[in-house]
């Protein structure tokens, strides 16, 4: 979506709840100027994560963190954490 910085001002509250769904570009003389985005793509952009529920992850996702396997280079690390992998 992309908005002039009048049409911005004049509707912030609109153009906010824009912005959990995409990108608002907020243009001033016919270029873009400032991107309004949500805390959560600001948190995905800025730390490369963001926090999910487990129940609304997709079964792609879930099998793919089922059958993962940790290289065996690390596994020094299940011994430091205590933990059984051999069976």
């Amino acid at each position: 979506m992309r908005v002039t910085s009048t049409e911005f001002q004049n509707s912030v509250g609109r153009f906010q709840d824009a912005a959990m769904r995409q990108p608002v570009e907020i243009t001033k003389n016919g270029r873009t100027h400032t991107v309004l985005i949500s805390a959560d793509y600001y948190e995905l952009l800025t730390h490369g994560r963001i926090v999910r529920r487990i129940e609304d992850l997709d079964s792609d996702t879930l099998r793919a963190i089922r059958e993962a396997e940790v290289p065996a280079e690390y596994a020094h690390l299940d011994a430091e954490l205590g933990l059984n992998v051999s069976g």
